[in-house]
């Protein structure tokens, strides 16, 4: 079973970023994102996970910026952030982006959610961000500020509707480099059989090299932000080690 390595670009007010725990203002930048983006493309990659921050916060758009990073890159895009309603899906896919990932529609919207993740198939990921409190497994929508129900629930109904893909990340660990949560990771492998992609947290080869030995539970790939652009490890050296 193969695993996937998703390069992360999130794009905030036209500029390459990466934030704590995604909370807005914990931005460190990083530059162009098209030359971030060909970076990743120019090591190895095979996607890159680019995301809309300002749309996804609700505070704007960097939308013709990132149709312009996925027409000029020759690897496959995942495109995230801000894409509520048939507009912003419709404008998202028009990029030539292999797939787009919900966030807080899939919460907010479900009836719109089950209907997309049932007509796009394959195309359509939902990303599920999980706070893990007294009161069980929560899920952050609203850029991580508000509650959006218990993850089993969603993931039953998202399931049901037909979802093919998650992206699963536990916001406690994103953009910390405290390593992932696999054992979080294991429990949504367990309870769908759709591919499941982890997100956050992951600080060193390692972290990657236990993620994919979750490959056969059903786990096709991770993203990896912060732990490359802090230069912890090249992704040269972290796509040789879960080949």
């Amino acid at each position: 079973m193969s695993f996937t390595l998703l390069p992360a670009v999130d794009v905030a007010d036209g500029q390459a970023v990466r934030l704590v725990q995604g909370a807005a203002g914990t931005e460190t930048s990083y530059g162009d994102p098209l030359e971030a983006a060909l970076t990743w493309q120019r090591a190895g990659a095979e996607w890159v996970h680019l995301v809309d921050l300002d749309a996804a916060f609700g505070r704007g758009s960097n939308r013709e910026l990132l149709a312009e990073v996925t027409a000029k890159l020759d690897v496959q895009v995942e495109l995230s952030g801000g894409i509520r309603d048939d507009t912003s899906l419709e404008a998202a896919l028009a990029t030539g982006c292999a797939r787009v990932n919900l966030g807080t529609a899939a919460l907010e919207n479900p009836e719109w959610a089950d209907r997309v993740v049932a007509e796009y198939g394959d195309r359509v990921a939902v990303g599920l961000d999980v706070r893990i409190t007294e009161q069980g497994h929560r899920l952050a929508a609203r850029g991580w500020t508000k509650d959006g129900g218990d993850l089993w629930e969603v993931l039953a109904r998202l399931d049901a509707a037909g979802c093919r893909r998650y992206v699963v990340t536990d916001v406690s660990k994103d953009g910390t480099l405290q390593g992932p949560n696999t054992e979080l990771l294991r429990q949504v492998c367990e309870r769908t059989d759709a591919a499941v992609i982890a997100s956050g947290g992951v600080s060193s080869v390692d972290d990657l090299v236990a993620l994919s030995k979750l490959a056969p539970a059903g786990l096709e790939g991770s993203i990896v932000g912060k732990a490359l652009y802090a230069q912890n490890f090249t992704l040269e050296e972290a796509l040789a080690a879960v080949r």
